[in-house]
């Protein structure tokens, strides 16, 4: 397995050339061929206006800044990616509301590369933001930047959150390109005995196996918390100097996670490092 297309929002958004600089960089270190995808919003934004005033006609002005936005952007993610020495790329842009592009896209990809919600910046949808929105619905892992600080490498100490169940199996296994390279992996296993029968006689060893016989060099680590595991990990990976963490998405049910939150919004929320994640 190897990442040969990877997908990037390349949005006209505060931090979108430091988002395409760490796609360029996994694209570079995978020999990928890197899409930077815009979205100029205009046919969600004529049929919201259509279904407030019917046959109101938006004015080619506000058409043209908006399309005039979108190519800036995507002309910045080409100067970026080739500034970085990307050999492989190309622009996309759509009409379509950025998520449903971003999904839509996601299929023709190997990964997606986004940024977490920016606190300043509005959600797509109240109460959701984009990371949330792709991870649930794109078939492909989605690597998530955070919207703040500075990442100089992606990989080399990757924290692994391992619970036995299937949206972790499936998020380990996608980010083995990633693992393949690392220095040295640590697997993680919270509160391991609280989960009946998820992890055999001991906990993390059939993983580790799983994934030395792929190459991927690791520890097992098991820890106790009485508090919210996604917190933990991040504290766990700031201990480590971990660069990367990788993590399933919304373990329990959709519509529990979605009401109680969970590990998963926690780490959304509070991430400092790059976060790999599957649904």
């Amino acid at each position: 397995m190897a990442y040969k297309t990877i997908l990037v929002n390349a949005e006209a958004a505060r931090r979108a050339p430091y988002i395409v600089a760490c796609a360029a960089r996994v694209a570079l270190a995978e020999q990928a061929h890197l899409v930077g995808l815009a979205s100029t919003g205009i046919n969600p934004l004529m049929y919201q206006c259509n279904a407030v005033a019917p046959g109101v006609v938006l004015r080619q002005e506000e058409l043209d800044s908006l399309t005039a936005s979108a190519r800036q952007a995507l002309a910045a993610f080409t100067a970026t990616a080739s500034g970085l020495g990307v050999l492989s790329s190309e622009e996309r842009l759509t009409n379509d509301a950025l998520p449903d592009s971003l999904i839509r896209q996601s299929r023709y990809s190997d990964l997606v590369v986004l940024g977490q919600t920016d606190p300043g910046e509005a959600a797509p949808l109240p109460g959701e933001t984009l990371p949330q929105q792709v991870i649930l619905h794109c078939p492909r892992p989605v690597l998530v930047v955070p919207h703040a600080g500075d990442i100089e490498r992606i990989g080399e100490r990757p924290l692994l959150a391992w619970d036995g169940g299937m949206a972790a199996s499936r998020a380990l296994l996608a980010a083995l390109p990633l693992l393949r390279r690392a220095t040295l992996s640590t697997l993680a296993i919270f509160n391991p005995v609280q989960v009946y029968d998820a992890h055999g006689q001991l906990a993390g060893a059939d993983m580790a196996t799983c994934l030395a016989r792929h190459g991927v060099k690791l520890d097992v680590v098991a820890r106790d918390t009485d508090g919210d595991v996604g917190e933990a990990l991040l504290t766990l990976a700031a201990n480590l100097g971990a660069d990367l963490l990788v993590m399933g998405c919304y373990g329990h049910t959709r519509l529990r996670e979605m009401l109680l939150g969970g590990a998963t919004r926690s780490v959304l929320r509070s991430m400092t490092l790059p976060v790999l994640m599957t649904a």
